[in-house]
């Protein structure tokens, strides 16, 4: 990830949202502290604040990135784990065969034993009453022997496949195997840098705290700002496309020759307008829970888990990683964005939010906080990484 990303800030209570208390909202406020504020370092040995801001930022970040590698161990795990009891369904039913046809020569080897049946020879014939009696049981014997290959070459046929079947199998198991060791090693990393991250900020003091608050109030006034200009920009372009359609429908109605609008100016896709529609509600209706990484509702979600849900409302499959979905659609341009747009943040996109217009988007921010209505500006401009059309 770029060294210009900020930690995303929580906040207090904005627009009716529910907010983390205090320690929370200082905790993820640390990263919007100015390069300029308490540089230098305390008398007694303690860490500047500037210094405390870069090492949560840098443990926030590993713990997003692990989030997602922890999604994607998971993911993996899930598709191996079905894999495996496919093979084995496979090796048990072709066990059973095998056990069949071995059934079957031992029961062809049972009645040799029996009979003493052997090759026909002159014996044969000197005990055979006539010489249609010998060529009767020449027949006969010629007919056990190919239903004897017939029965070997079965057996050693299931004996290869479940050979085979049993070796992919046990390669699967260890492919599982390793893609458990990930997801552990996955979790384990998420785990401890949050738990550096809470320690780094409980040595911070009251009025310290208080100072980051009143810097994250500033943030997000900016944010609602930026935001604010972004919807009149969408705002303007939308009018200018009815404005447009207007004219080529009053063209068309007066039999006018000209050439009409643009395709860059042509009306949404209904179709997507009401799938979008569907997502949008179902992530308005999540809003308040809290996140959990790795969680995919529906008491609690990590970011990624929640487009994917929304989307799935919306008969949409999305992958399950942030650097899945951004390549799960058409990427647009931030001044094009649509209600149901996908906002993916930072340069090894490990965040993303779903767009409702205006400049807002409803998104899971981060450990410690709830899925809330948040400006896509909410981490600077520079955050914004692309803008995806998922359906």
């Amino acid at each position: 990830m770029a060294s210009h990303r900020k930690s995303r800030p929580t906040g207090t209570r904005v627009a009716g949202i529910r907010t983390p208390a205090l320690a929370t909202a200082a905790l993820t406020s640390v990263a919007l502290l100015s390069q300029s504020a308490n540089a230098a370092p305390e008398a007694d040995g303690k860490p500047s604040l500037e210094e405390v801001e870069k090492k949560v930022d840098d443990l926030y970040r590993r713990a997003e990135s692990a989030t997602d590698k922890y999604n994607a161990a998971k993911e993996k795990t899930a598709k191996q784990r079905k894999r495996v009891d496919t093979l084995l369904d496979d090796v048990a039913q072709r066990t059973q065969k095998l056990n069949e046809a071995r059934e079957e020569l031992g029961s062809f080897a049972s009645a040799q034993y029996r009979t003493g049946a052997a090759a026909p020879d002159t014996a044969t014939f000197l005990l055979a009453d006539t010489p249609q009696d010998y060529f009767d049981q020449t027949q006969l014997m010629d007919r056990m022997t190919g239903r004897q290959k017939i029965a070997v070459d079965d057996y050693v046929t299931q004996q290869s496949e479940t050979m085979k079947k049993r070796q992919e199998a046990t390669e699967s198991l260890e492919t599982l195997t390793e893609s458990q060791g990930d997801l552990k090693t996955a979790k384990a990393t998420v785990q401890r840098k949050l738990a550096d991250a809470r320690e780094l900020m409980s040595k911070l003091t009251a009025e310290e705290k208080a100072r980051l608050a009143a810097i994250e109030q500033e943030k997000r006034e900016e944010a609602a700002r930026k935001a604010d200009e972004l919807a009149r920009q969408q705002a303007a372009r939308q009018q200018a496309q009815d404005e447009a359609a207007q004219r080529q429908e009053s063209g068309s109605s007066s039999g006018s020759s000209g050439s009409g609008p643009s395709s860059s100016t042509a009306p949404a896709d209904s179709s997507y307008a009401t799938k979008a529609d569907k997502a949008l509600a179902f992530a308005r209706a999540q809003i308040g829970k809290p996140y959990v990484w790795g969680a995919v509702g529906p008491g609690s979600y990590d970011c990624s888990g929640l487009t994917q849900a929304a989307w799935k409302a919306a008969g949409v499959t999305l992958p399950r990683t942030t650097y899945a979905q951004v390549n799960a659609g058409t990427t647009v341009p931030l001044s094009q964005a649509q209600p149901g747009d996908l906002v993916f943040f930072y340069d090894d996109v490990t965040h993303v939010g779903i767009y409702i217009g205006n400049g807002m988007m409803i998104h899971a921010p981060k450990p410690g906080t709830y899925v809330r209505e948040e400006s896509v500006y909410y981490d600077g401009e520079s955050a914004i990484h692309s803008v995806v059309r998922p359906a």
